[in-house]
């Protein structure tokens, strides 16, 4: 395997452990308008995610980075092509940041409430636009000869993308709250599970309509496992939080997430961008790749930090690993 196919494949990981991650605490965001009742509630809800969800994004940064030094012909097309999407999904990021700290700085309600707002809506948009640009990638964009996007944002919101969107969002949003009952104790829990299992349907749904067209139209025999390991692992974890098995259904929603990203980066390869003028534009891992020197050096750098940030996330969550409950919440001032 040359280095490129193996940065492909690297680059596919980080962006499987960010959607892991990353798409719980959407998804907890998302729950903070739609589960919680009262403040006590939405403070539980956040202070669930409070501790990693930052930690979470280092696997965007990672995903990103790693984009730009290995394929830099890959990453200067796709975020010129989808700058307005991107940038909607930056500012949300930052916007979401700042409310988590700033939500307690003041005592006034109104604060507070307006912040709790912005949470929920730089959660939701997230969710769906990610699922909007990655099903633009698949199903392959106007790429000239040149390398150059020459589409316009309005290309981006067709029905396979918007039917992406609308998976990534459910899909989080299940995740989310499969986590929300993991972490909670009372009657939050109990809401909590009762929802997942109407989202866990949904999902169900929408995710094997959009694999399934995905299938029919990139598929092979590799991407064919992958997607029926997504969708047996979507009903199990359904299955599982309706038995009131939350670890197993966590785990089983986020082997579902792996393996549906995983049926993506298999049906591009070995494209990673492909074009819709003509299948010869497209990027590929070779015409897109940085030298061989630098993916070598790049190779050795991560193969010494990649473990040692695994190791402290996980000590992360091992230290937080406790259930809360309102009873844990001290008193507004």
């Amino acid at each position: 395997m040359e280095l490129h196919d193996v940065w492909f494949v690297l680059i596919a990981v980080l962006w499987i452990g960010y959607f892991f991650l990353e798409g719980f605490d959407f998804g907890v965001g998302v729950l903070t308008k739609l589960l919680a009742r009262d403040r006590a509630e939405k403070r539980v809800l956040i202070n669930t995610i409070g501790p990693v969800w930052d930690g979470n994004e280092v696997w965007l940064l990672s995903a990103g980075g790693a984009t730009f030094a290995a394929f830099p012909e890959w990453y200067a097309t796709l975020f010129s092509g989808f700058y307005l999407p991107l940038l909607l999904i930056l500012v949300c990021l930052i916007i979401r940041g700042v409310a988590f700290e700033y939500r307690v700085k003041r005592p006034e309600e109104n604060w507070q409430r307006n912040w709790e707002r912005a949470i929920f809506w730089t959660s939701l948009l997230p969710a769906f636009l990610w699922g909007v640009a990655f099903g633009n990638i698949v199903r392959g964009v106007k790429i000239d000869a040149r390398m150059e996007y020459v589409g316009t944002f309005g290309d981006l919101l067709n029905p396979y993308a918007l039917l992406g969107g609308l998976v990534t969002l459910t899909l989080f949003t299940f995740h989310g709250a499969v986590f929300a009952a993991l972490k909670t104790v009372g009657d939050i829990r109990t809401r909590a599970r009762a929802l997942a299992l109407r989202l866990g349907l949904v999902t169900a749904v929408l995710a094997l309509a959009f694999l399934l067209w995905t299938q029919m139209d990139k598929g092979d025999g590799k991407s064919l496992v992958a997607m029926l390991i997504a969708v047996a692992a979507l009903v199990g974890a359904v299955g599982a939080i309706k038995v009131g098995r939350e670890g197993w259904s966590f785990a089983l929603s986020g082997v579902a997430i792996a393996a549906a990203v995983a049926m993506l980066f298999l049906t591009l390869f070995p494209n990673v961008m492909p074009s819709s003028l003509d299948p010869a534009w497209s990027l590929t891992v070779t015409n897109a790749s940085s030298s061989p020197y630098t993916l070598k050096i790049m190779t050795w750098c991560a193969g010494i930090a990649t473990p040692l940030v695994l190791l402290y996330q996980s000590w992360t969550y091992w230290v937080f690993r406790k259930r809360i409950g309102t009873q844990h919440i001290a008193e507004a001032h």
